[in-house]
């Protein structure tokens, strides 16, 4: 089985005629949309014009960039790839700023409603232009929009493109051999302490040599952030992700105040575990990710493979045709390597029906529960198939909805079936994935949070946001952790701090998780028949708020109820956990 992707679906080489005339033909697409508001024909007519021209700027966009952005993710250093991003994302500008003209011009048609019903194709994407509509009143002036984009470009855009680099090519020195840093933070799954303890102090001494480039990226990406959400008009940028979230603070609220009453909940497991590695004063950060029980489970890709069509195909047999057919079309790259991002994502290129995966796979449960994560994503892109571009917009939070589904079913399955002698392992296996899911993600909430309003003053030193960041891990893992071995770098380490165009890239984990596991308890109620149920709402997430996608299955994502009933799901895997440990 290959381990590494295949891009030639997209283009041969940075060399192809293909990728070269999609280049040239991207401006043109760009002026075309810019002057379709103008001249003779009625505003339906112009609409259905600039949604056609949408279309086609979406695909280019998605090739051209994807294919940049994919060869950096595995070669961080190729020139070529940095060279037509650059020159991709100054096209972009160009489209945001089309799009703001598309978006001017739909707000000024008073019948807009009475435009949609006499076009199937303005129909087909009706909700999208009544967004368009709505969130018009937090563009930019035009008079700064093109300037401001521009500036981005050397600015958040810069400082994101040059973290992932320090990422992907910083080396750890770690027991006498150097080592990238996503191989290094892979031993934290590892089975020998010793491996595990030394890793982690090999790679909180390592971020000596980029903590000031890091620290210097991140701040610049979160004041450009404040800039930008004053100049959309927005009172935060908390607000103003919000609103890209299609979520309200009454949901985020809710949420917030569900998972706190639950931690000492997930203090109880932490310190639980901790007893069974021999700790007395709760988890050192660097056994969070210890396998326990009697035995742990290990997977070559070929076994990882063959058993995620086993337990996935009992949701259902497409589920697992689907799983296959990635395998063996070479859609995931799976090893840690120099030059490689850490970490996991999946990306679809829409109107080729095909998504492509990242992942450094080292052979865990825990390995094989993130392809299974990511497949989910591939299988949300697969049943958004065939839908007109501006319809697939997913907002953060239910952009995680199958990812979570997908870990959530490897999980049920895996335990439902697993010998006696493993179910201590998987349920912890499980939970801690869950715990960074809840408090880690909370912690980075509040990390996030505070550096927003910080940047307000003026810039964090590398102290300062070490300091943040060990408080934010006190305040929801608590005694959960060893004080004495926390993690002050985490800041650095993870890529979504350090995205220019998404903030508190962080809530939407929790979100996801325990939206999944609504979803997932209204399939174990219905079985089978919930499977079109499931996949006509992964369908839905582009077409509406959160809170109409929700409760399209009986969800009301602004009730604290729901969420404390899905945290109770998780504490009874905690309540299990500890009984078994307790008993050994």
């Amino acid at each position: 089985m290959e381990r590494t992707w295949d891009l030639s679906f997209l283009y041969k080489s940075f060399d192809d005629p293909a990728f070269l005339q999609d280049l040239k033909a991207l401006p043109e697409d760009v002026r075309r949309l810019s002057s379709a508001t103008e001249g003779e024909g009625s505003d339906v007519e112009k609409l259905e014009t600039m949604v056609s021209i949408s279309e086609d700027i979406t695909r280019r966009m998605e090739h051209l960039g994807g294919f940049c952005y994919f060869t950096l993710s595995v070669d961080a250093e190729n020139a070529q790839a940095m060279r037509y991003l650059n020159q991709i994302q100054v096209l972009g500008n160009d489209v945001s700023l089309a799009m703001s003209e598309v978006q001017r011009f739909v707000q000024k048609i008073g019948n807009l409603e009475e435009c949609i019903a006499a076009s199937p194709l303005l129909a087909s994407c009706g909700f999208a232009l009544r967004e368009m509509k709505e969130q018009a009143c937090h563009l930019m002036d035009p008079a700064i929009e093109k300037w401001m984009l521009k500036m981005q470009l050397s600015g958040g855009q810069s400082f994101s493109r040059l973290r992932d680099q320090l990422d992907a090519t910083h080396l750890v020195e770690y027991r006498g051999e150097k080592l990238p840093l996503s191989a290094v933070r892979g031993k934290a799954y590892d089975a020998d302490a010793g491996v595990r303890r030394d890793a982690y102090e090999a790679e909180l001494a390592s971020y000596k040599a980029i903590e000031l480039p890091m620290s210097y990226c991140l701040n610049s990406i979160k004041m450009e952030a404040r800039t930008l959400a004053e100049a959309r008009g927005y009172s935060s940028v908390l607000d103003m992700t919000l609103s890209q979230s299609r979520m309200d603070r009454e949901c985020l609220d809710a949420m917030w105040s569900a998972i706190e009453e639950s931690l000492p909940a997930f203090r109880r497991y932490l310190r639980k575990k901790g007893e069974l590695l021999g700790h007395s004063n709760g988890l050192p950060f660097y056994d969070l990710f210890a396998p326990v029980g009697n035995g742990s489970l290990h997977f070559t890709l070929e076994e990882a493979h063959q058993k995620l069509l086993e337990e996935m195909g009992k949701f259902t047999p497409d589920m697992a045709a689907f799983m296959d057919h990635a395998f063996l079309n070479r859609w995931i790259d799976v090893d840690p390597r120099p030059g490689k991002s850490g970490g996991a994502f999946c990306a679809g290129i829409h109107d080729m029906d095909r998504s492509l995966i990242l992942t450094n796979f080292q052979g865990s449960f825990s390995d094989v529960s993130t392809l299974a994560h990511e497949l989910g994503h591939a299988w949300h892109n697969r049943c958004m198939a065939g839908l007109p571009a501006l319809m697939t917009q997913t907002p953060m939070p239910l952009a995680e909805t199958a990812s979570i589904f997908n870990e959530t079913v490897l999980s049920h399955q895996v335990l439902s079936s697993c010998p006696e002698s493993l179910e201590l392992n998987l349920l912890e296996s499980g939970l801690m994935e869950c715990t960074q899911t809840v408090v880690d993600i909370y912690s980075r909430f509040l990390f996030e949070r505070e550096v927003v309003d910080t940047r307000a003053d003026h810039a964090m030193s590398v102290d300062e946001l070490k300091d943040c960041m060990i408080r934010a891990q006190k305040q929801t893992y608590g005694n959960g952790l060893d004080p004495d071995f926390m993690h002050p770098y985490m800041w650095a380490c993870k890529s979504h701090y350090y995205s220019s165009d998404l903030n508190f890239y962080n809530f939407p984990y929790a979100f996801g998780l325990l939206f999944g596991k609504g979803v997932f308890a209204r399939y174990l109620a219905e079985g089978a028949g919930f499977v079109p149920v499931y996949c006509q709402l992964l369908r839905s997430c582009g077409s509406d708020t959160i809170t109409n996608v929700a409760a399209s299955v009986g969800i009301d994502v602004r009730s604290r109820d729901f969420w404390r009933s899905s945290l109770r799901v998780i504490e009874k895997d905690i309540d299990r956990f500890c009984d078994l440990a307790s008993a050994r």
